[in-house]
């Protein structure tokens, strides 16, 4: 990586990607990003999974197909880490399409409605 394209955080060399990561990570419960996303879906006239990626499609669907799914079932469906896990679950919190829920000791996914 050319110096010139690196950043030090925490006395590590990072690239771009892995420095936004470290300093912004994504968050399910962000009440600005929920309302961005939904005025700006309504805005664009998109509804349920219009405007998302296929990743962000497929685990959605599949989501809301079998009603719940822990965060590993997703994990291991879609053979991801739990790192993309929580970025794709955060965007699709700020559309209002997943949720999270606690079911005794365990959380899990959800459709929002």
């Amino acid at each position: 990586m050319p110096e010139n394209e690196s950043f030090t955080y925490l006395g590590e060399t990072l690239c771009e990607d892995c420095y936004m990561d470290v300093r912004s990570p994504a968050k399910s419960c962000d009440p600005w990003a929920v309302y961005t996303a939904t005025r700006t879906r309504e805005s664009a006239g998109l509804t349920g999974v219009e405007g998302l990626n296929t990743l962000q499609q497929a685990i959605y669907t599949y989501i809301r197909d079998r009603g719940k799914a822990t965060p590993e079932e997703v994990i291991t469906r879609f053979n991801i880490t739990p790192k993309d896990l929580q970025n794709q679950i955060a965007t699709l919190r700020h559309c209002e399409l997943v949720k999270g829920r606690k079911e005794g000791s365990k959380i899990l996914l959800v459709p929002f409605s």
